[in-house]
């Protein structure tokens, strides 16, 4: 069976938190081996660290996204460097920039700040940092400049930006994570996209419960079942997506790389493996929890670590 590494999602949203031990199990069932569950806010941060103890799969990310950046507290940023230092193993995200239609309504000049601080704190702790973007590349690209490299990375999650910025950003240590978002990009943009991106930058992710991947049989699609489709605060019943359809990312991927899907599997499971470890291997208190993962990813590498 082709095995996966959801390279950003998040399992702890309130409208699938509840059944996520079901999902976590049909995921693995179906070759999903590890995911990295972002939260997004203070309010979830420990839910993410509850199912990180929990599930050996998850990868733990903690940070505070540019929707969110009005709801925080003045406390915020040293509870987010207490969950990181109490947990070696997470990295920081979801943090980013958005002048989209949501991101528009949230002062830049704030969102700039906060995100200057989790990516410095990122490079500090020598983490990895999963980063949203929605039409603010230009500026994602200057702070990035100034504070970088990044050596543990940087994943670009759903990342729908330009072909031509790759170099800059892959130059700098990005990774360029792609979710069922890419489907609703024109096919041959998309492809260039995909094309400029070095082998070794690859990543796949769900976004789940958001992204659900455009396909033309829905009945083939994971879903989170109708009658658990229903937030707490009972707003209505929507398609939520299931990290399972990460098998569709891949696909639609492979297909625009012209590449087979075990090999574009077979990179982007070892790129997540590679930062991961890196990160771990890092810190002496991490390493013996992870010697599973490591070979696990790379039984056929050994030598290389």
């Amino acid at each position: 069976m082709i095995k996966l590494f959801d390279a950003h999602c998040h399992l702890q949203d309130p409208k699938i938190f509840n059944h996520a031990p079901k999902l976590i199990k049909t995921a693995l069932e179906n070759g999903i081996v590890h995911f990295a569950v972002n939260g997004v806010s203070e309010k979830d941060w420990h839910l993410v660290k509850q199912m990180s103890d929990n599930h050996p799969s998850i990868i733990p990310s903690f940070g505070l996204h540019p929707w969110f950046i009005m709801d925080r507290t003045p406390y915020w940023f040293s509870s987010l460097r207490k969950f990181l230092d109490s947990t070696p193993s997470a990295a920081v995200g979801e943090i980013g920039l958005d002048k989209g239609s949501h991101g528009k309504m949230i002062s830049f000049t704030d969102q700039v700040e906060t995100f200057r601080l989790q990516l410095q704190l990122a490079k500090e702790l020598k983490r990895p940092a999963s980063v949203h973007c929605v039409r603010a590349f230009g500026d994602l690209l200057d702070i990035m400049k100034s504070i970088g490299p990044f050596p543990q990375g940087v994943i670009l999650h759903s990342y729908l930006g330009s072909a031509e910025m790759v170099p800059e950003f892959a130059k700098l240590g990005a990774y360029f994570s792609f979710s069922g978002f890419l489907m609703a990009m024109k096919e041959s943009k998309a492809k260039k996209m995909l094309k400029a991106v070095p082998s070794d930058r690859i990543l796949l992710e769900t976004d789940a419960p958001d992204a659900v991947p455009k396909v033309n049989n829905s009945e083939s699609l994971f879903l989170v079942d109708v009658q658990d489709s229903i937030a707490n605060d009972g707003h209505p019943k929507q398609m939520l997506n299931h990290p399972a359809n990460i098998q569709f990312v891949l696909s639609y991927v492979a297909s625009l790389l012209d590449m087979s899907k075990e090999d574009v599997a077979d990179l982007s499971y070892r790129n997540a493996g590679i930062m991961t470890l890196a990160r771990l291997l890092s810190n002496s208190s991490s390493r013996i929890w992870y010697t599973s993962l490591a070979v696990g990813l790379y039984g056929y590498h050994r030598s290389t670590f």
